[in-house]
């Protein structure tokens, strides 16, 4: 029977304690990186899956279970997922997740609406811009058009963090970034403070996304909140486009933001509801479908 070699036992202890100490090192002496991008991977999983197990997140991040159970425990606490027997499962509020952990197949029509609407745009103008997906996506398409660089500045009105912290670091864009309470779920401020400054500015274009409109309740979405910094955004505009996607057509959610007329564009999907985009149009709204 061959005996064990001390020196070596003892060299095979310090090599693992170094791999504990490298992993520690990772884990947690840099969290705010690290953690951030964990959590990213696994909101996105749990918006495909719905539910998510210690061991499989452990697998899927090449991390400790204990690492796991940490993030989930503070993903809880943020009210971005439920705790379960072994896991997580998604909660209501991760479908209002900010716009880069809501990949779907309404991308693409997410996309042919935002680089239309961002065509309307012109050379100098002061753009408003509310929180959202599309209009996430609408901010990316024109801030991306070279003949707006090439002509000068824009200025971009957003209450809106995670458009503002894209926009800023464009050369040609002025950023105004609303100041007020933030929602996570969104990204978006609201309150008086926005509301304030709102009130002390002039905007060419307010582009809005909203989650529902029809010609007869006009546009809605679901916090009033929100739709109170949206119709101050409106108040100061001389010209408002919609931006939607053709399912949110005919719909109608809780909080009003503003009667269909004053509506100049929607942008909108090919396949909307027919006879809700004749009187969208009869009620004096341009409609563009992409």
């Amino acid at each position: 029977m061959r005996e064990t070699n001390p020196k070596r036992a003892e060299m095979h202890m310090s090599i693992a304690r170094s791999a504990r100490y490298r992993q520690r090192v990772t884990e947690e002496i840099d969290p705010a990186r690290n953690r951030a991008s964990r959590w990213s991977v696994m909101l996105d999983r749990l918006a495909t899956t719905g539910r998510l197990g210690v061991g499989e997140a452990a697998e899927l991040l090449n991390v400790s279970e204990a690492t796991i159970r940490r993030d989930f425990s503070e993903l809880a606490k943020r009210q971005l997922v439920a705790r379960n027997h072994g896991g997580v499962v998604a909660t209501s509020v991760a479908y209002e997740l900010p716009y880069r952990y809501r990949s779907s197949m309404a991308d693409d029509d997410r996309t042919r609406v935002a680089e239309a609407a961002a065509a309307l745009v012109e050379p100098g103008q002061v753009i408003g811009l509310n929180g959202g997906t599309t209009t996430t996506a609408t901010a990316r398409a024109i801030t991306a058009r070279d003949d707006l660089a090439a002509d000068g500045e824009i200025t971009i009105v957003t209450n809106a963090l995670n458009i503002a912290t894209e926009a800023v670091l464009r050369p040609h864009v002025q950023c105004v970034s609303l100041g007020g309470v933030a929602r996570p779920e969104s990204y978006e401020v609201t309150g008086p403070l926005a509301t304030l400054v709102l009130q002390q500015l002039w905007i060419d274009v307010a582009i809005v996304g909203v989650n529902a409109l029809s010609a007869r309740e006009g546009a809605t979405c679901r916090h009033e909140e929100e739709a109170a910094i949206i119709r101050t955004m409106i108040e100061r505009s001389k010209q408002v486009i919609c931006v939607a996607t053709g399912e949110k057509l005919g719909m109608r959610t809780f909080a009003s933001i503003c009667p269909a007329e004053r509506i100049d564009h929607l942008v909108t999907t090919v396949g909307a509801d027919r006879d809700e985009v004749e009187a969208l149009r009869a009620a004096g709204v341009e409609v563009h479908e992409v």
